[in-house]
Protein backbone atom coordinates (compact mmCIF):
# COMPACT_ATOMS: atom_id res chain seq x y z
CA UNK A 1 0.00 0.00 0.00
CA UNK A 2 1.29 3.42 -0.96
CA UNK A 3 2.06 5.86 1.87
CA UNK A 4 -0.09 8.99 1.82
CA UNK A 5 1.29 12.49 2.14
CA UNK A 6 2.11 13.64 5.67
CA UNK A 7 1.07 17.17 6.60
CA UNK A 8 2.23 19.27 9.51
CA UNK A 9 -0.43 21.88 10.35
CA UNK A 10 0.33 24.92 12.51
CA UNK A 11 -0.95 28.40 13.24
CA UNK A 12 -0.12 31.66 14.95
CA UNK A 13 3.68 31.94 14.95
CA UNK A 14 3.29 35.70 15.52
CA UNK A 15 6.89 36.62 14.69
CA UNK A 16 8.56 34.38 17.28
CA UNK A 17 11.87 33.19 15.84
CA UNK A 18 12.32 30.89 18.84
CA UNK A 19 9.02 29.03 18.37
CA UNK A 20 9.28 29.10 14.57
CA UNK A 21 12.65 27.37 14.88
CA UNK A 22 11.08 24.74 17.15
CA UNK A 23 8.30 24.26 14.58
CA UNK A 24 10.78 23.69 11.77
CA UNK A 25 12.68 21.20 13.96
CA UNK A 26 9.37 19.38 14.52
CA UNK A 27 8.67 19.39 10.78
CA UNK A 28 12.02 17.75 10.09
CA UNK A 29 11.58 15.24 12.93
CA UNK A 30 8.10 14.37 11.60
CA UNK A 31 9.48 14.02 8.06
CA UNK A 32 6.43 15.97 6.87
CA UNK A 33 5.92 16.30 3.13
CA UNK A 34 4.09 19.63 3.47
CA UNK A 35 3.55 22.30 6.12
CA UNK A 36 0.17 24.03 6.15
CA UNK A 37 0.28 27.34 8.03
CA UNK A 38 -3.03 28.86 9.13
CA UNK A 39 -1.91 32.49 9.27
CA UNK A 40 -0.55 35.11 11.66
CA UNK A 41 3.03 34.36 10.73
CA UNK A 42 5.07 37.53 11.29
CA UNK A 43 3.33 39.98 13.62
CA UNK A 44 2.03 39.75 17.16
CA UNK A 45 -1.04 41.98 16.73
CA UNK A 46 -2.19 44.81 18.98
CA UNK A 47 -3.94 42.57 21.54
CA UNK A 48 -0.98 40.27 22.18
CA UNK A 49 2.19 40.72 24.17
CA UNK A 50 5.45 40.16 22.31
CA UNK A 51 6.19 36.45 22.02
CA UNK A 52 9.53 34.93 22.99
CA UNK A 53 12.37 36.06 20.68
CA UNK A 54 10.12 38.34 18.63
CA UNK A 55 12.05 38.73 15.37
CA UNK A 56 9.86 38.85 12.24
CA UNK A 57 12.90 39.20 9.93
CA UNK A 58 14.34 35.96 11.34
CA UNK A 59 10.95 34.23 10.91
CA UNK A 60 10.95 35.37 7.27
CA UNK A 61 14.39 33.79 6.82
CA UNK A 62 13.35 30.56 8.55
CA UNK A 63 10.11 30.14 6.58
CA UNK A 64 11.68 31.09 3.24
CA UNK A 65 14.24 28.37 3.95
CA UNK A 66 11.46 25.76 3.69
CA UNK A 67 9.32 27.55 1.08
CA UNK A 68 9.17 24.48 -1.15
CA UNK A 69 6.97 22.64 1.38
CA UNK A 70 4.93 25.56 2.84
CA UNK A 71 1.31 26.29 1.99
CA UNK A 72 -0.31 29.16 3.88
CA UNK A 73 -3.48 31.18 4.31
CA UNK A 74 -3.76 34.80 5.37
CA UNK A 75 -4.32 35.58 9.03
CA UNK A 76 -5.80 38.76 10.46
CA UNK A 77 -2.27 40.03 11.25
CA UNK A 78 -0.94 39.58 7.69
CA UNK A 79 -0.52 42.59 5.40
CA UNK A 80 0.16 42.78 1.69
CA UNK A 81 3.71 43.92 2.41
CA UNK A 82 4.33 40.50 4.02
CA UNK A 83 3.85 38.87 0.62
CA UNK A 84 6.74 40.98 -0.67
CA UNK A 85 9.18 39.29 1.74
CA UNK A 86 7.78 35.76 1.99
CA UNK A 87 8.61 33.54 -0.97
CA UNK A 88 5.42 31.44 -0.86
CA UNK A 89 1.78 32.57 -1.25
CA UNK A 90 0.12 33.87 1.93
CA UNK A 91 -2.75 36.09 0.76
CA UNK A 92 -5.54 33.54 0.26
CA UNK A 93 -8.32 33.68 2.86
CA UNK A 94 -8.79 29.90 2.58
CA UNK A 95 -7.57 26.77 0.85
CA UNK A 96 -9.72 23.80 -0.16
CA UNK A 97 -8.01 20.43 0.20
CA UNK A 98 -9.96 17.54 -1.34
CA UNK A 99 -9.27 14.20 0.34
CA UNK A 100 -11.15 11.40 -1.43
CA UNK A 101 -14.83 12.36 -1.34
CA UNK A 102 -14.29 14.69 1.60
CA UNK A 103 -13.06 18.26 1.90
CA UNK A 104 -10.84 20.19 4.27
CA UNK A 105 -11.59 23.92 4.30
CA UNK A 106 -8.46 25.51 5.78
CA UNK A 107 -8.56 29.14 6.90
CA UNK A 108 -7.24 31.38 9.67
CA UNK A 109 -10.44 31.64 11.69
CA UNK A 110 -11.12 35.35 11.89
CA UNK A 111 -13.71 35.14 9.08
CA UNK A 112 -14.79 31.48 9.13
CA UNK A 113 -14.91 29.47 12.34
CA UNK A 114 -17.10 26.99 14.18
CA UNK A 115 -19.61 29.75 14.89
CA UNK A 116 -19.65 31.08 11.30
CA UNK A 117 -18.67 28.47 8.78
CA UNK A 118 -18.93 28.09 5.00
CA UNK A 119 -21.25 25.59 3.35
CA UNK A 120 -19.72 22.16 3.88
CA UNK A 121 -21.03 18.62 3.58
CA UNK A 122 -21.32 16.14 6.45
CA UNK A 123 -17.91 14.64 7.20
CA UNK A 124 -16.01 17.69 5.92
CA UNK A 125 -13.54 19.55 8.11
CA UNK A 126 -13.24 23.24 8.87
CA UNK A 127 -9.62 23.68 9.93
CA UNK A 128 -8.65 27.00 11.46
CA UNK A 129 -6.34 28.76 13.92
CA UNK A 130 -6.83 32.27 15.35
CA UNK A 131 -8.11 31.29 18.82
CA UNK A 132 -4.75 29.84 19.99
CA UNK A 133 -6.70 26.94 21.54
CA UNK A 134 -6.60 23.38 20.14
CA UNK A 135 -9.99 22.03 19.10
CA UNK A 136 -11.56 18.88 17.72
CA UNK A 137 -15.35 18.86 17.80
CA UNK A 138 -18.08 17.41 15.63
CA UNK A 139 -21.40 19.19 15.28
CA UNK A 140 -24.22 18.53 12.83
CA UNK A 141 -21.95 16.18 10.88
CA UNK A 142 -19.22 18.81 10.40
CA UNK A 143 -15.81 18.52 12.03
CA UNK A 144 -14.09 21.58 13.49
CA UNK A 145 -10.34 21.48 14.16
CA UNK A 146 -7.74 23.91 15.45
CA UNK A 147 -4.04 23.10 16.00
CA UNK A 148 -3.68 25.76 18.72
CA UNK A 149 -0.76 28.18 18.61
CA UNK A 150 2.92 27.68 17.93
CA UNK A 151 4.06 30.69 19.97
CA UNK A 152 1.21 31.98 22.17
CA UNK A 153 -1.10 29.16 23.28
CA UNK A 154 -4.06 30.09 25.45
CA UNK A 155 -6.08 28.39 28.19
CA UNK A 156 -3.11 26.43 29.48
CA UNK A 157 -2.65 24.52 26.22
CA UNK A 158 0.80 23.57 24.89
CA UNK A 159 2.87 25.20 22.18
CA UNK A 160 1.95 22.82 19.40
CA UNK A 161 0.88 21.69 15.97
CA UNK A 162 -1.05 18.90 14.27
CA UNK A 163 -0.10 16.18 11.84
CA UNK A 164 -2.37 14.59 9.24
CA UNK A 165 -1.48 11.30 7.59
CA UNK A 166 -3.54 8.29 6.46
CA UNK A 167 -6.80 9.82 7.78
CA UNK A 168 -5.29 10.28 11.26
CA UNK A 169 -4.98 13.71 12.85
CA UNK A 170 -2.70 14.07 15.86
CA UNK A 171 -2.26 17.12 18.08
CA UNK A 172 1.29 17.32 19.38
CA UNK A 173 3.47 19.49 21.57
CA UNK A 174 6.45 21.04 19.82
CA UNK A 175 8.52 18.28 21.45
CA UNK A 176 6.41 15.73 19.53
CA UNK A 177 4.30 14.35 22.38
CA UNK A 178 0.81 13.34 21.18
CA UNK A 179 -2.01 14.64 23.37
CA UNK A 180 -5.06 14.16 21.12
CA UNK A 181 -5.97 12.07 18.07
CA UNK A 182 -8.86 11.94 15.62
CA UNK A 183 -9.47 9.24 13.00
CA UNK A 184 -11.30 10.75 10.01
CA UNK A 185 -13.72 8.04 8.96
CA UNK A 186 -14.89 7.52 5.39
CA UNK A 187 -18.45 8.67 4.87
Amino acid sequence: MEKKMKWLIASDIHGSAYWCGKLIEACRREEADRMLLLGDLLYHGPRNDLPEEYAPKKVIELLNGIKDIVISVRGNCEAEVDQMVLEFPIMSEYILLPVGKRMIFATHGHIYSKDRHPALQPGDILLYGHTHVPLCEEEDGLIFMNPGSVSMPKNGTPHGYMTFEDDLFQWKTLEGDVYRTFQWKER
